[in-house]
């Protein structure tokens, strides 16, 4: 039996959990809860509907009408006109030597001597075999008149006394001795001339000891000493190196077999050398060798250019850079490369869209897609479609293109003109 107390009363019917402060915080939650998800997703949207709201910026150019000249690059060396090596045919010692580097010498000026002892030892002998053939030559002339004398004598005694005085014999005899008398003689001679031919070659090699130069010019290179021995065998060792006229020189270039089509002799180049990187100096094509040169896989045709050198700045051997003028454009409308190449960021089509992108459209950003440039092929004439500003807005035109220096191209046809303002680059900035 239960006992209640005075002055109390039980719940028969307990409920747990019956405080009312823990159920006002669920109900607070509950209403935070159903207000902040359309707050939060009203949040997203104003996001990613700001973020279209960018303003672009246009770099522009206008377009222009002027000249444009096309060249070809080529690198090369400079080398003198007309470069020999002087050498000796002769080995021996160097006796002296009579010029020196830079040096200018005249054709026939004696630049070096070997010494020529040996030679002339060999002349003298040489000399003395000739006297002893023309000794012989005269002793086989008297053997020879004799022998005639003799051989006329048996003949004539023989045909007076009818063959009784003289023996057939004696007068064949003395006939063959008459044709060896000649022959003798003939071999004198002939050992005259050997003998003669002897001298003269090693008079040759003494004149020989003297080496000159083959022409006018200045001595780019030295290689010998005095007292130097020089040994001649299969080929002339070089002892000098002459160039006949530095103030007219020649620049060999080697140009890509790409751009060898377009260079024609006559044309007119400007080059630099690292020795003057400021100045500029000009030379004109005269030759293009058929005759291809292939390093590391790449094929390139010798281009010879004449150089004017009267102030003698420039020096055998030095590498220049040549610009070679292959055509002059003169008074067309002009683009910048730079317009070619530029796309806008946004296409039109995409800039026009508004909400039609669904429900899901408006929680997901808008995707931006490149302009597309329309093909290369119209007439025989290069299409290409640029981007004008005209009222502030980018406007899409197509044009025909001709040559290019690499930074400006000729505009040959297309709804542009002078003024115009070809768009070449474009910068977002959030409003």
């Amino acid at each position: 039996m239960k006992t209640t107390h005075p002055g109390t009363t039980e719940n028969p019917y307990p409920m747990p959990d019956m405080d009312p402060s823990g159920s006002v915080r669920r109900r607070w939650k509950r209403w935070l809860l159903a207000a902040g998800l359309p707050l939060l997703g009203i949040a997203v949207i104003f996001w990613f509907k700001s973020g279209d709201k960018n303003a672009v910026t246009y770099q522009t150019q206008p377009v222009i009408k002027g000249d444009m000249t096309l060249s070809v690059v080529a690198t090369g060396n400079l080398e003198p006109t007309n470069q020999v090596d002087v050498g000796s045919e002769l080995s021996g010692i160097i006796k002296t030597v009579e010029a020196d580097y830079n040096d200018p010498v005249k054709k026939g000026q004696v630049l070096a001597r070997l010494d020529t002892t040996r030679l002339n030892a060999e002349v003298l002998q040489a000399e003395a075999t000739l006297s002893k053939a023309r000794a012989g030559l005269e002793q086989a002339r008297a053997t020879l008149e004799e022998t005639r004398n003799q051989s006329n004598r048996f003949s004539s005694a023989a045909r007076l006394s009818s063959g009784k005085a003289v023996s057939q014999t004696d007068v064949d005899g003395a006939r063959a001795a008459l044709a060896r008398a000649i022959a003798d003689e003939a071999s004198a001679r002939a050992a005259i001339s050997q003998a003669q031919a002897t001298l003269d070659a090693i008079l040759t090699d003494l004149s020989k000891t003297e080496i000159r130069s083959p022409i006018n010019g200045v001595v780019l290179t030295r290689s010998v000493e005095p007292g130097q021995t020089v040994a001649a065998s299969l080929s002339a060792p070089v002892l000098f190196t002459l160039a006949e006229d530095l103030a007219q020189m020649a620049l060999h270039v080697d140009v890509d077999e790409a751009d060898v089509g377009r260079v024609k002799e006559g044309q007119e180049a400007i080059f630099t050398v690292d020795a003057y990187p400021e100045r500029k100096f000009t030379a004109r094509v005269i030759q293009v060798r058929y005759g291809p040169s292939t390093t590391s896989g790449v094929v390139t045709y010798e281009t010879v250019m004449k150089v004017d050198n009267q102030n003698l700045l420039l020096m055998p051997g030095m590498t220049a850079t040549a610009d070679i003028t292959v055509k002059k454009i003169s008074d067309v409308l002009l683009a910048p490369n730079a317009a070619l190449r530029f796309t806008p960021p946004v296409s039109p089509e995409t800039v026009k869209q508004k909400d039609d992108r669904g429900v899901v459209g408006l929680f997901l950003p808008r995707f931006r897609t490149r302009e597309k440039r329309p093909s290369d092929t119209s007439n025989g004439k290069t299409q290409q479609q640029v981007w004008v500003l005209r009222s502030g807005k980018p406007v899409p035109v197509d044009i025909a293109i001709g040559e290019s220096d690499g930074h400006i191209t000729e505009i040959i046809g297309g709804d542009v003109k002078e003024g115009d303002l070809f768009i070449t680059d474009s910068t977002e900035t959030a409003k």
